[in-house]
């Protein structure tokens, strides 16, 4: 069992959940550890893992940690660091137009 629990960013549940409403499968993955992304995204067949990061903190707080650096060089795989409900959709394929129906 991990000592401390995982940090969520604020607004990986609003990210989630808007990837949802347009259809993804959303596994929230924050607890995983070791650099390990927070969502992995299944849409139209493909897997995309993100790591989401709060564009309400300090860049300085927004950069990705020893083991998130790690894990995305040597993933050989799709990943990307989101910020806000655009980018994430925009990184599974979805232009955003605003609003999620």
């Amino acid at each position: 069992m991990p000592k401390y629990a995982a940090r969520v960013d604020e607004n990986q549940k609003a990210i989630a959940q808007a990837l949802r409403q347009a259809g993804a499968s959303v596994a929230e993955c924050h607890a995983v550890g070791a650099g390990f992304p927070d969502l992995c995204v299944g849409w139209q067949g493909q897997t995309f893992l993100i790591e989401v990061k709060n564009p309400a903190k300090p860049k300085s707080k927004r950069q990705l940690t020893d083991a998130q650096v790690r894990w995305h060089n040597e993933w050989c795989g799709h990943v990307a660091v989101v910020e806000t409900v655009r980018d994430a959709l925009e990184a599974i394929g979805i232009p955003y137009k605003g609003t999620i129906s």
